[in-house]
């Protein structure tokens, strides 16, 4: 799909087409360094079939900061806030409204989760997602659903060559991690947020839905960690 901007607007329909609508439901989380479980309401949402891909960031940003290249290849090598202001030059562009406050001059980050914009999913919204109604570790054979490190060649690969899941969502396991919105605990990490789905350098037994990891919001990144993004679902989306 062409992104070529047109007058720095794009149509919200250009992305909602690449989107799958994620119904009303619930899940269960589980971290199994404190063996804490917590079950989180999930509202409906927008998310979107595919990592965002290089060809799209740099439409966006006119940024290409992966290190592996190709251009349907997920963009990876991406901080999470290099994520989220991804999300809100999007938003702009297709005259939503921003998710995210980023202040200048300032680490801090605020998060809307009720504004119309693009954003990264919570984890609870991902994993929900993820499973597609399902209740094992994945929703499928993880050599159909997953590039990791078995059978990736260790590199990353063209976005939707594996199997999606039920839901019609493709690399929600395997080919790049993907960063979440949600800060992992506060009081021992600090800052740092979730990340999910594990990616083409990992073995199998990290490559779950499950499967929690974390870092630092405005310092890490790595080749085989992105994101996918969001929006909120309601009746005037709905209409479009």
């Amino acid at each position: 799909m062409n992104y070529k901007r047109q007058n720095k607007t794009i149509e919200i329909s250009t992305f909602d087409n690449q989107m799958v609508e994620i119904p009303r439901g619930k899940i269960e989380l589980r971290d199994d360094r404190t063996k804490e479980r917590w079950t989180v309401e999930v509202k409906p949402i927008l998310l979107a079939k595919f990592p965002v891909t290089q060809e799209l960031y740099f439409s966006i940003t006119n940024e290409d900061p992966s290190t592996i290249k190709g251009n349907r290849h997920p963009v990876e090598t991406v901080t999470w806030k290099e994520a989220v202001i991804f999300c809100n030059k999007l938003s702009n562009q297709t005259g939503l409204n921003p998710c995210y406050e980023i202040k200048r001059d300032s680490e801090e980050i605020s998060f809307d989760i009720t504004a119309n914009g693009f954003r990264l999913p919570t984890e609870a919204e991902w994993e929900y997602a993820c499973k597609a109604g399902t209740t094992g570790i994945r929703y499928g054979d993880i050599n159909s659903a997953a590039w990791f490190k078995d059978n990736s060649s260790m590199t990353t690969h063209i976005v939707g060559q594996k199997e999606p899941n039920s839901w019609g969502l493709f690399d929600m396991l395997g080919n790049v991690w993907e960063w979440c919105s949600d800060i992992y605990d506060e009081t021992v990490y600090g800052p740092y947020r979730v990340f999910r789905g594990g990616g083409w350098a990992d073995e199998e037994r990290s490559v779950m839905a499950t499967t929690r990891r974390r870092s630092h919001p405005l310092k890490f990144k790595i080749d085989d960690l992105g994101f996918r993004i969001t929006r909120n679902l309601t009746e005037k989306t709905t209409d479009r």
